[in-house]
């Protein structure tokens, strides 16, 4: 078994597909990862802004939480008509498109490739900051975890839907099952200490009960970082056709689960703060833990249960990028399919895996760790504009779907429901997208109308190419001539020979071009005679021209391209057969040592030629 078979598995054949489909066990932590993860950062992210007014900031932090749940279950309930409505997979982007046009439909498409790597990056983030919280001394290596992690999840991924979903099982319920834990006891706790329970293990000191005075920016921007929690809700919806039959009912059975352990956690982890007066740390700052850390130590101290709680918070985060890895192939071939991206995402690998969106996700995910230092904190800004974009097309998207099906039981309710998702949504983004615009926000911006420049070039290649590419004709076979073949030839050798005897082949009219330093010994002009000439006047064959370049500045390349264009110039109507002998080797390495001038001939000819220029190799094998 080869290395690859073993890192990623045996290739899977197209009719094994149906096997790779899942169950709702296994969409959980598939789709659901990222959103339930968030409930150990987006309270953070929240409270963090709150920490000028002091332990007061708890009591807001929790209005805040609990204005979040309001806006969440309005989400909730409106992409459960989006599965309903488009059992194929109803993305955004599909949404925006169908409904609302190709330009909502790139806007989605663009805030949604930017969410998802977003979601892959702050997710892996976080997840090592869970774990430099336990063990401080990591915290220099913070970058080199982050990367390993991405790596490790790129190869899990390449593996397969299935084998994905099995291997995260585990790790999915165990983060749930220690932080509902967390909650349970801590809520027992503070039912028996009347209210007010006491931290088992000493916490970072209390702060005073009023530093500042809120105001509307500040609760604005609190209310933008803690919707952090709110990403990934899409998941589920662009991924329905992962799912077996009957594959509308176990998505939506799956988003119900994923959202209601999702509440409960918001809620839970918001009320400990609020009760045990908890307040987050500065992230920059010395001895920082995050919330989750410093909430466990007061309900637990720091015991076996603290480390298994950590171990599985940092597991799971990392493990929530595996969201974006899931959805961010299907996003690019749905978008590649309208011409919009390169064609190569539309490609399946060996594993049924749409693999080169997987190989992009990781590419750009990368970039933006190096870029932040895989600081969460510092990702945060950007994160969530993507999100609640996409959740404003999707939705509005749905009002007019919901419009045009006049005949649809219960179509007026539904339309009711997903326009007051589109109008929450669409507030939220605004509120967002001004709170955050300063501290990044406004890089985020400025990437979306960027991307759909990029993607309305590349449907501008595609369609050109398909209007110079279509012909209905009949095969014409008008005017048909011998090419007049050229073969660059540096020396006569095995590889040289080949390439003659397929040109004697092709035409009678040959012309051997041969570049000749001032520096070079010996040329081909002193075994011309013997060794191919009268080899071919014996056999009676036409005979080749030899063209001899004199090169003073030992220039190959160029002698070479200025007489094959003016070659084709003098011959209108010809077309020119560049034969390009070249050596192929047993092993890729091997490739640096050979061919460079033949490779970059190739290229120039591809990029100044035209379509009376031909190029074909001649490969001899070691």
């Amino acid at each position: 078994m080869s290395i690859v078979d073993r890192l990623v598995g045996k290739p899977l054949a197209t009719s094994e597909e149906r096997a790779e489909h899942i169950g709702v066990a296994a969409g959980i932590p598939i789709f659901g990862l990222d959103g339930l993860t968030s409930a150990a950062y987006g309270p953070e992210a929240a409270m963090t802004l709150l920490i000028p007014l002091g332990i007061a900031g708890v009591e807001y932090g929790w209005r805040i939480i609990s204005a979040i749940l309001v806006l969440l279950t309005i989400v909730y309930f409106s992409y459960r008509q989006t599965i309903e409505a488009y059992p194929s997979g109803g993305g955004s982007y599909t949404v925006a498109t169908e409904n609302l046009g190709e330009k909502s439909g790139l806007l989605a498409a663009a805030a949604l490739m930017i969410d998802y790597i977003l979601t892959a990056a702050v997710g892996i983030s976080a997840g090592v900051t869970a774990l430099t919280s336990a063990v401080p001394s990591l915290q220099r290596h913070t970058l080199l975890i982050c990367l390993v992690i991405l790596a490790l999840l790129a190869i899990v991924n390449l593996r397969g839907v299935k084998d994905t979903g099995t291997a995260f099982i585990l790790p999915t319920f165990l983060f749930v099952g220690t932080l509902l834990a967390l909650i349970g006891v801590g809520m027992w706790k503070t039912v028996h200490a009347g209210g007010h329970p006491m931290p088992v293990d000493p916490i970072p000191p209390a702060l005073p009960a009023t530093v500042g005075s809120l105001g509307i920016w500040m609760l604005m921007k609190s209310f933008a970082s803690g919707c952090a929690a709110m990403t990934g809700v899409e998941a589920v919806s662009n991924g329905v056709m992962a799912f077996g039959e009957p594959r509308v009912k176990r998505a939506q059975r799956a988003l119900t689960i994923i959202i209601g352990i999702l509440m409960v956690l918001l809620f839970g982890i918001a009320y400990l703060s609020k009760v045990y007066r908890i307040m987050p740390m500065e992230p920059e700052g010395t001895g920082y833990q995050s919330l989750i850390s410093l909430l466990v130590t007061a309900v637990f101290g720091r015991g076996w249960f603290y480390y298994t709680t950590m171990g599985s918070v940092l597991l799971a985060l990392a493990l929530s990028a595996n969201t974006a890895f899931a959805d961010f192939p299907r996003l690019t071939r749905a978008i590649a399919m309208h011409d919009y991206l390169p064609h190569v995402f539309i490609l399946r690998g060996r594993r049924l895996l749409y693999s080169h969106g997987i190989y992009a996700l990781t590419g750009f995910t990368a970039v933006i760790l190096i870029l932040f230092g895989g600081v969460t904190d510092r990702l945060i800004p950007l994160y969530a504009i993507g999100a609640f974009m996409a959740f404003t097309l999707s939705q509005a998207g749905m009002v007019v779907h919901w419009h045009r099906m006049e005949k649809h039981p219960g179509r007026r309710i539904r339309l009711v429901v997903n326009g007051f998702g589109a109008v929450a949504t669409g507030i939220t983004l605004v509120v967002v997208l001004v709170a955050k615009f300063v501290a990044g926000a406004w890089v985020t911006a400025l990437l979306v109308p960027i991307l759909i420049g990029i993607m309305m070039a590349v449907k501008r290649h595609y369609s050109r190419v398909k209007r110079e590419m279509k012909d209905m004709t009949p095969l014409n076979l008008v005017n048909l001539q011998e090419p007049i073949v050229v073969i660059p030839m540096a020396r006569w050798d095995r590889i040289t020979e080949k390439a003659m005897r397929f040109g004697l082949l092709m035409s009678k009219e040959i012309k051997v071009v041969h570049v000749h330093s001032d520096d070079e010994e010996e040329g081909l002009d002193e075994v011309w005679d013997d060794k191919i000439l009268q080899p071919i006047k014996s056999e009676g064959l036409h005979e080749p021209e030899l063209v001899v370049i004199p090169s003073s500045y030992r220039f190959i390349i160029n002698p070479l391209m200025d007489y094959i264009l003016e070659l084709e110039k003098e011959n209108p109507g010809r077309k020119v057969a560049v034969l390009l002998p070249e050596l192929v080797v047993r092993h890729w390495w091997e490739n640096a040592l050979h061919n460079q001038r033949v490779q970059l001939l190739k290229l120039f000819l591809l990029l100044k030629g035209n379509q009376r220029i031909v190029v074909v190799n001649i490969p001899w094998y070691l």
